[in-house]
């Protein structure tokens, strides 16, 4: 199932690039698929992805466990890292975004957790998700 896990990463990846609000919060081109070298400010990660069966006796599904997480970099601020991910939270809960090759059931935002790099010291939120999708 990892088409489903790169299609359902690509529309959430193009939904949140869409948003101007999350765009005035951390700027534009700043959701990423591994951490970019010394970033500064704050910038969006995809995390891990777990993809479960979830087919019915017709139709060919999966149940995905979904991860963001939101760096506050160089800034240090958790606080910005907070409200990046509250609005992330906001544009994604709920949200039905078009994925290719497969239909979205559901979408639900499941955590949120704060918590500081023992290496780096830098501030990051994970944000979790579970989405539900249907191969067509």
């Amino acid at each position: 199932m990892s088409d489903a896990i790169l299609s359902l990463r690509a529309a959430l990846q193009a939904r949140l690039e869409a948003d101007a609000d999350l765009a005035a919060l951390i700027g534009p081109g700043r959701i990423h698929d591994e951490a970019p070298r010394a970033a500064r400010g704050v910038y969006i990660v995809h995390g891990d992805a777990e993809a479960l069966d979830w087919s019915t006796g017709s139709d060919r599904g999966c149940e995905q466990d979904v991860g963001l997480t939101v760096w506050a970099g160089e800034s240090g601020s958790s606080r910005r890292a907070l409200e990046a991910a509250a609005r992330i939270v906001a544009v994604l809960d709920e949200a039905s975004p078009t994925l290719s090759g497969h239909r979205l059931v559901n979408l639900r935002w499941r955590s949120s957790r704060l918590a500081r790099d023992g290496a780096t010291g830098l501030t990051f939120v994970t944000i979790r998700f579970r989405a539900v999708t249907e191969a067509l």
